[in-house]
């Protein structure tokens, strides 16, 4: 098999689970705070409940990715059993969540709380064994790029129209898609490509398990990990800032809420049409140098929505599409990046869902951050939903807008020193690894 090689069929066949789950991601991490606020949950509250419950999600992460590697050592029908009762859980914790029942109304956040616990329990588990087995479908780096692009590009695909069917037919009819797409993409996921792993008997599964931090620690034993988790870190709470305050923004800075589908599918859409430029580049100038070209993109053009009111709406339409663009690479790039990491370390097949757990961890803790601190700390400046109020909408700005572009600022810093400044960095688009040597 050429390294590089992956068939479309092999293609979308992995990858369709990425739009169903979009259609979880959406609602948990940005209509879910808007939705609740207008319920008229505090946003104080509102923040407690979110920092609570993504902070739970977050740290159960590296325990269900080592959870995972042991049900992909029982081989694919395993992980295809647990994945189609974990869909059940995440679609019934939607509908809850989405829909609360009378009984709830005295209560809704801790309501709230209960359903986001274990909706996004439900969506770790598929999100994580959704990204080992791309990783366990091996290959160089080019390869595992055109893996994550798949994935991500359904998952694009998924948030796009998960961001109008909403405001087009409404939530009801949102979640009827979700589970006949859910469906659907289980049934590929089981007939594609099957990952590769290890059976519990082999010698080679023994030894890591028995060496020393062979377990939930493992990945951070590795030194190229710890630079690549530290400017994902960065890089994502630089996003997750945004995603939290965006339906805040487009509702009382632009004064534009019926542009709220159009501007998240703009946003989204480009994001996936740029993609296939992104994986050119990675061929031409390798992983680490093109996701650096997108941080660059996305902090020339991001910076601009601080300038923006009433009345600019199509400007607003403009930094959507092109910091979309940028999207793309922060979708597919970093995953791939990892892949390299694992693989360079020996650990491709045994301990990916330990590292994808500690991922996802990371990632799940900057949305945490970013709503449970975020949300407050707009309050406490002056902020309220609905406001005109010129101090705090000028707060509202800089959270949105300002700050995000000196965190990604920081991010690319940390990329251009540890993985493109020579010695330390080897990548090339042609080797079949991605990571720096330790």
């Amino acid at each position: 098999m050429n390294p590089s090689s992956l068939s479309i069929g092999d293609g979308w066949r992995y990858g369709l689970l990425g739009l169903p789950l979009a259609f979880a991601a959406l609602p948990l991490y940005v209509h879910l705070p808007h939705h609740y606020a207008s319920l008229g949950v505090p946003l104080t509250t509102l923040g407690g409940v979110l920092l609570l419950a993504r902070a739970f999600d977050a740290l159960t992460d590296p325990w269900l990715g080592r959870w995972l590697d042991g049900v992909f050592q029982a081989g694919p029908s395993a992980v295809m059993r647990r994945a189609w009762l974990i869909a059940l859980m995440l679609w019934l914790g939607l509908l809850g969540l989405l829909f609360p029942p009378a009984a709830a109304q005295g209560h809704l956040a801790a309501w709230a709380l209960a359903g986001a616990l274990v909706t996004t329990l439900a969506y770790s588990v598929l999100v994580i064994a959704h990204q080992s087995w791309g990783t366990r479908l091996g290959g160089d780096a080019t390869r595992q790029a055109r893996i994550a692009a798949w994935r991500e590009g359904c998952t694009l695909a998924g948030v796009v129209v998960a961001s109008m069917l909403p405001a087009l037919a409404g939530w009801t009819a949102t979640l009827t898609v979700l589970a006949l797409v859910l469906l659907a993409a289980l049934l590929a996921l089981g007939r594609g490509p099957s990952p590769a792993s290890l059976p519990l008997s082999s010698p080679s599964v023994t030894a890591h398990r028995s060496a020393k931090g062979a377990d939930w620690r493992l990945p951070w034993q590795r030194s190229a990990f710890r630079r690549l988790m530290a400017v994902f870190v960065l890089n994502g709470l630089a996003s997750a800032m945004p995603a939290t305050l965006v339906l805040f923004f487009i509702a009382d800075r632009l004064q534009a809420s019926e542009w709220q589908g159009m501007f998240l599918a703009g946003y989204f859409g480009a994001a996936a049409a740029g993609m296939p430029a992104w994986l050119s580049a990675v061929r031409r100038i390798g992983l680490a140098r093109a996701w650096l070209a997108a941080m660059g993109l996305s902090i020339a053009v991001f910076a601009w929505a601080a300038l923006l009111g009433p009345g600019d709406a199509w400007a607003f339409a403009a930094v959507c599409v092109l910091s979309g663009l940028a999207l793309g690479a922060d979708l597919a790039l970093p995953a791939a990046l990892l892949a390299g990491v694992i693989a360079d370390a020996g650990d491709r097949g045994r301990h990916d869902g330990a590292y994808f757990g500690w991922w996802n961890l990371a990632a799940k803790g900057n949305l945490a951050l970013a709503a449970g601190l975020g949300l407050p700390a707009l309050a406490w400046l002056g902020y309220t939903p609905g406001t005109r109020d010129p101090t705090g909408l000028q707060a509202l700005s800089l959270a949105y807008a300002i700050l995000p572009c000196v965190i990604k600022a920081l991010a690319a810093w940390l990329l251009w020193r540890g993985w493109v400044r020579p010695p330390l960095s080897d990548v090339r688009p042609t080797s079949p690894g991605v990571a720096p040597p330790n």
